[in-house]
């Protein structure tokens, strides 16, 4: 099965995470398929702490990858960001 999730980076203390679509047999920081986003939880402010190509995650999840929980919630995060944007 494929699926859409975090894989870990930067330092000790200082977690970057890429928002990866990968075979849910690979661990978590290996091989990937392909990267469609980011998410950096210690971004301060005026830097860009999400960011997911939305055009790239509707095409992988219609054809059945499934989002892991915190990318799900990370989804509606940046839908819920982009929504007053748009208006």
């Amino acid at each position: 099965m494929v699926v859409i999730r975090l894989s870990r980076g930067g330092a000790k203390a200082r977690p970057f995470y890429s928002i990866v679509v990968a075979d849910k047999r690979v661990r978590r920081d290996g091989r990937f398929i392909e990267r469609i986003g980011f998410y950096n939880p210690s971004a301060v402010e005026g830097q860009e702490g999400l960011r997911i190509e939305q055009d790239r995650l509707n095409y992988w999840r219609g054809v059945g990858a499934q989002p892991s929980p915190t990318v799900e919630r990370l989804v509606r995060q940046a839908a819920a960001k982009a929504a007053p944007a748009a208006a």
